[in-house]
C-alpha cells in the first residue's frame, strides 16, 4: 500500500553508553502508571468504608484516572516532540510522585477524585516518552529488545496490580491502610526522578511548529464521549446521558480527522500524522494492540467475577490465581525475543493461537474440571494464557514502530498507549454488558461466566487474522 511522503528522517542518534541504565530507570515510572490503573479496584470497598464514600463517588475514583490518562496520551506524546521528552518525562513523573502522595492522604473522596485526575494527566505526560526514548536513544539493533523490556514491565505492573493490592491491604504497612496503595508511588517516583533527571539526555524534534490545540480539544472531546460512558455507564446501568454520549464519539472523531486533514494542508504540524494512519504495519499493530487489550480487560473483568462469585474465593485468595497468569505472562515476556527469533515471522501468530488456546482450555475447565480436580486446571489454562499474552504484546511495539519517522514518535507513542487504555475500557464494558445479560437470562453466574468466556474465545479467533500484515 502506497504510503504519504513523510518528512525527511533525523540520522540515527549514536548508542549512549549509558542508555541500558536509562531505560531502567524509565521503565520503573511506566510501572508506576500502569500499576495505579489496576491496584486501586481491590481497595475500593476499604475506600469506601473509610471516606464514606456515595457508590458515584467510588465510581469515579476509578474513572477519573483513566479518563485523564487515556485523553491527554497523545497530546502528551506530541508535547514530548515539541518541547523536549525529557522535559516532559520529568514534569509528568514530577506530578504523578505529587499526586500519588495527596491521593494517600487525601481527608474525603471529592479531594481523592481530584488528585485521582490530576494523577492520571500526569501519567499521560510521561507514559509516552519512554516509548520516544527508546525510538530516538537505541539503535536500530537494540530496539526491539528495549521495546520488550519496557512492554514487559508495563504488562506485568497490569497484571500484578490486584495481587500487589491484596498485599498491601492484608500487611496494612504501618496501619496506613488503602493509603499504602497510593504512597508506594512516592519513594518510587523521587527515585525515578532524581535517577532520570541526571541520566536522561534531552530530545525533540527540530520543527519550530507549535502545539495543535485545537486538535487537541476535539481529540480529547471524542476521547471523552467513547471512555467516559463506557466506564460508568456499564456500571449505572446505560443511563441516557451514555447512550448520547457514545453516539456523539464518532461525529466528533469525525471532525478531528477532518480538521488534521485541514491542518497538514496548511503546512502546520497536526497533532496526529494521517500518514501515520495510512501506514499498513502501523495500523494493523494498533488494530492488534486494540483487540488483545479488549480481550485481556475482559477476561481480567471476567476472573475476578468467577473467582469470587462462583468459587467463593476471598480477594487474597483470587489475588493469588492471577499470579498464574502474572509469572507465565513475565516469563514468555522475558523470552520473547528468544521466541521472536526462532519463529521469524509466525511469532506473533502462535502467539495469538496460544491466546486461543488458553480460552478454549478456560472453557474446559469451567466446564467440566474445576469441580474434578479443584483449581488445577483453571491455573493451567490462566498459564497458557499469560504465555500467549506475553509473547504477544511485547514483540508487537518494536514490530509497530519500526518505520516510524523520529519526528512521528510522540505522537504514534501516544495513539498507541491511547489505544491500549480505550481497550481496557471497551473490553470491561462490553464484556460486563454481555456477563449480566447472561446472568439475567439463566439466573446464574456460572452459565453467563462460560458464555462470555466463548464471545472472547471468538474474538481471539480475529487476533489471529489482525497479526498478519506484521509478519514481514
Amino acid at each position: 500500500m502506497l504510503t504519504a511522503p513523510s518528512p525527511p528522517r533525523q540520522a540515527e542518534p549514536a548508542g549512549d553508553p549509558r542508555r541500558w541504565v536509562m531505560l531502567a530507570v524509565v521503565v520503573c515510572a511506566t510501572f508506576m502508571s500502569s500499576l495505579d490503573t489496576f491496584i486501586v479496584n481491590i481497595a475500593l470497598p476499604t475506600i469506601e468504608s473509610a471516606l464514606h464514600a456515595s457508590f458515584a463517588q467510588m465510581q469515579l475514583i476509578v474513572a477519573g484516572y483513566t479518563l485523564a490518562f487515556a485523553v491527554l496520551l497523545v497530546t502528551g506524546g506530541r508535547l514530548g516532540d515539541l518541547y523536549g521528552r525529557k522535559r516532559l518525562f520529568l514534569l509528568g513523573t514530577s506530578g504523578f510522585t505529587l499526586f500519588s502522595a495527596l491521593c494517600g492522604v487525601a481527608p474525603t473522596a471529592s479531594l481523592l477524585i481530584l488528585f485521582r485526575i490530576a494523577q492520571g494527566g500526569a501519567a499521560a505526560l510521561l507514559v509516552p516518552q519512554v516509548i520516544a526514548f527508546i525510538q530516538v536513544s537505541f539503535p536500530a539493533s537494540e530496539r526491539p529488545l528495549a521495546f520488550s523490556i519496557s512492554a514487559a514491565v508495563g504488562g506485568t505492573a497490569s497484571v500484578v496490580g490486584q495481587v500487589i493490592g491484596a498485599w498491601l491491604l492484608v500487611a496494612n504497612l504501618f496501619n496506613l491502610g488503602w493509603r499504602a496503595i497510593f504512597l508506594i508511588n512516592v519513594p518510587i517516583g523521587i527515585g525515578a526522578l532524581l535517577a532520570s533527571s541526571a541520566l536522561l539526555r534531552e530530545s525533540r524534534t527540530t520543527s519550530l511548529h507549535r502545539l495543535d490545540y485545537s486538535g487537541a480539544a476535539l481529540l480529547m472531546l471524542a476521547l471523552t464521549a467513547l471512555i467516559f460512558p463506557l466506564v460508568l455507564g456499564a456500571r449505572t446501568g446505560w443511563p441516557l446521558w451514555s447512550q448520547i454520549s457514545l453516539a456523539l464519539c464518532l461525529p466528533f472523531l469525525l471532525t478531528f480527522l477532518l480538521y488534521e486533514q485541514r491542518v497538514t494542508r496548511q503546512g502546520r504540524l497536526p497533532l496526529i500524522s494521517l500518514a501515520l494512519l495510512r501506514q499498513r504495519r502501523f495500523l494493523a499493530g494498533l488494530l492488534t494492540n486494540l483487540l488483545a487489550n479488549i480481550l485481556f480487560a475482559g477476561f481480567l473483568f471476567l476472573l475476578a467475577f468467577y473467582l469470587q462469585i462462583v468459587l467463593r474465593l476471598s480477594p487474597l485468595q483470587a489475588s493469588y490465581v492471577f499470579l498464574a497468569s502474572s509469572l507465565s505472562f513475565i516469563s514468555s515476556s522475558s523470552l520473547s525475543p528468544l521466541f521472536s527469533s526462532r519463529l521469524g515471522k509466525w511469532s506473533l501468530s502462535v502467539a495469538a493461537f496460544l491466546v486461543t488456546l488458553g480460552y478454549l482450555f478456560l472453557l474446559l475447565a469451567a466446564l467440566w474440571l474445576v469441580g474434578q480436580w479443584g483449581l488445577l486446571p483453571l491455573v493451567v489454562a490462566l498459564c497458557i494464557l499469560g504465555s500467549g499474552m506475553g509473547s504477544l504484546v511485547i514483540p508487537l511495539q518494536p514490530k509497530v514502530f519500526a518505520g516510524i519517522a523520529h519526528e512521528d514518535v510522540g505522537a504514534a507513542s501516544g495513539m498507541y498507549t491511547t489505544a491500549t487504555q480505550a481497550a481496557a475500557a471497551l473490553g470491561t464494558a462490553v464484556i460486563g454488558l454481555i456477563f449480566a445479560a447472561f446472568t439475567a437470562t439463566y439466573g446464574s453466574a456460572q452459565p453467563a461466566f462460560v458464555l462470555s468466556l466463548l464471545v472472547l474465545t471468538l474474538l481471539s479467533l480475529v487476533l489471529s487474522l489482525t497479526v498478519l500484515p506484521l509478519r514481514s
